[in-house]
């Protein structure tokens, strides 16, 4: 039986219906990005990991979100577009989605009920960053910010959680990737 993962719809960033099921078998890193972030920067160090791991059956998906003070504000067409011409962003975006609230896409919704918290972290002093700037979480397993990383296997299961300050080619996300390739 296939896993729930894959059966969840999703949007290209061009419009494009699809599921994550085009995906399976893969290893695959999940991340809520943005434009207008502090994190943004992350964008580069994504993309290496994508082109140093894809031709190894791994994929990162970049699922764009305006829920974290209104830092991705743009259209698909223009997160597309900043992607491309700041960071060479090759890997697959996806339609601009809610990442948490009430309006929380399934994939997100389905996602943090598998992951409530992040297994990959720097002892919390990011979330106490973000306190101090007025930001805490309504629920305990909503996602912290942008650019918070779930790291799927290939049999769809949530691997691990990544806190939004741990950067894709942390030593640590390197080597929970190369375990989950190995498998």
């Amino acid at each position: 039986m296939a896993n729930k993962l894959y059966e969840i719809p999703v949007r290209r960033i061009d419009g494009t219906e699809t599921t994550l099921g085009e995906f399976e078998g893969k290893t695959l890193l999940l991340i809520n990005v943005a434009s207008k972030c502090g994190l943004t920067p992350q964008y580069a160090g994504m993309e290496s990991l994508y082109k140093e791991y894809k031709d190894k059956g791994f994929e990162v998906l970049g699922f764009p979100a305006n829920n974290f003070k209104g830092q991705e504000p743009g259209t698909n067409e223009e997160i597309k577009d900043f992607c491309e011409s700041n960071y060479d962003v090759t890997f697959p975006l996806f339609e601009k989605i809610s990442v948490i609230g009430e309006d929380q896409h399934p994939l997100y919704s389905y996602l943090t009920s598998e992951k409530s918290e992040a297994d990959i972290a720097n002892g919390g002093e990011f979330e106490e960053k973000l306190r101090a700037f007025g930001h805490t979480r309504e629920k305990a397993d909503d996602l912290l910010w942008n650019f918070e990383k779930f790291l799927i296997a290939k049999d769809g299961s949530v691997a691990a959680r990544i806190a939004p300050d741990v950067t894709a080619e942390d030593e640590r996300v390197v080597a929970a990737l190369e375990a989950e390739l190995a498998k």
